[in-house]
């Protein structure tokens, strides 16, 4: 299987399956001298663990991870950072029932259909539970770009959507809540339809927003490496995303280009932000944001028709510890992407300019 890499300089490797012994990965590229604070690696971790809270998947890990190389005395050595998260609370009976047929939207078939044999213990490779490896390598990519601040948080359940702008709340309210939105009042709505549609053993999708702020300008490489794309290849590779805008995104095209463009001030920064933080592919300085578009998770606690490995219909009903709605606890994952590319392109601007 190849794929498992991400980054061309700051680069991370990830390995191991959800029912698997641990999961993990190699960091490589980090450059020497960079302090490390390894309870900010383990509080971004615990963001995104499962168990911590009523409206999340009930498997219970610690999530603790161990780190076997690249750091000493506090301080990361230029060499590969080695990292493992032990997994402990499988139930890998939980998932016997599916082992001979296939669950819609699950990459149980193509799986199947690719390597002629598939890990069907929680979905093995294909589970979300490998994001934890790229919220550790996040977090060290986040100490290493001190000084550019990035927030993520969830702007929209269904059809509940935060109307009210980044700009007018502070985004580090939003772990203030379970649900990680910035606005108090919505994210009441939000929890209270998310335990409804658990209840009805049902699931739903969502919109996380993400902001990096500090960022220089320079980042990205113009024609087929711009900073945008590597963003929505990153976002993109992460399990049950279905979109990504940044700056006006989608909306854009409702508005005349006289309206649309973003007049600068004399420093160089612009009076609007319409493009996002992001021209010609590359950074103006500006605040860089975008939405993520999460679908509804796959399984569902319901009874549903799907097909067997011959092809047969079969009926069957969704088992198991399953998150009704992704998006609180994909808000570090998405965090994590953000920094490995900042990092990834800070690192390649460093290169061009030798």
């Amino acid at each position: 299987m190849a794929g498992n890499s991400f980054g061309n300089i700051f680069r991370v490797t990830t390995f191991g399956e959800s029912h698997g012994r641990a999961i993990g990965g190699v960091l490589d590229g980090c450059p020497a001298g960079i302090p490390l604070d390894l309870e900010l690696i383990q509080k971004d971790l615990d963001r995104r663990k499962p168990g911590q809270s009523a409206i999340v998947t009930q498997r219970k890990e610690p999530d603790e991870v161990e780190i076997y190389s690249g750091i000493f005395e506090g301080r990361t050595t230029g060499t590969p950072i080695g990292f493992a998260i032990h997994n402990t609370n499988q139930k890998s009976k939980d998932y016997g029932h599916i082992k001979d047929s296939y669950r819609p939207s699950h990459a149980d078939y193509v799986y199947d259909q690719k390597y002629g044999f598939r890990d069907y213990r929680g979905g093995g490779r294909s589970s979300a539970r490998e994001t934890a490896s790229r919220v550790v390598a996040g977090a060290i990519a986040k100490q290493f770009l001190k000084g550019i601040e990035i927030n993520a948080f969830v702007s929209q359940v269904g059809t509940l959507k935060m109307e009210k702008s980044y700009l007018e709340l502070d985004l580090k309210t939003a772990e203030d809540n379970i649900v990680r939105c910035p606005d108090q009042e919505m994210a009441v709505k939000m929890e209270e339809y998310i335990k409804a549609i658990k209840k009805d053993g049902d699931t739903i999708g969502g919109v996380i927003t993400c902001v990096a702020k500090n960022v220089p300008v320079g980042l990205g490489e113009p024609v087929f490496d711009k900073l945008h794309a590597e963003l929505g290849k990153a976002m993109l590779s992460i399990n049950a995303v279905k979109g990504f805008e940044y700056g006006s995104g989608f909306e854009g095209v409702t508005m005349k280009g006289s309206k649309h463009n973003d007049p600068f001030n004399t420093d160089g920064s612009t009076k609007t932000n319409h493009s996002g933080g992001v021209q010609g592919g590359i950074s103006n300085g500006m605040d860089i944001f975008f939405n993520v578009a999460f679908k509804p998770v796959a399984t569902v606690i319901q009874g549903y028709e799907t097909i067997d490995k011959e092809g047969n219909i079969v009926q069957t009903q969704g088992k198991g510890r399953h998150d009704p709605c992704v998006v609180p606890r994909a808000v570090p994952i998405v965090e994590a992407m953000t920094a490995l590319v900042l990092a990834d392109y800070m690192l390649l601007s460093r290169v061009n300019k030798i």
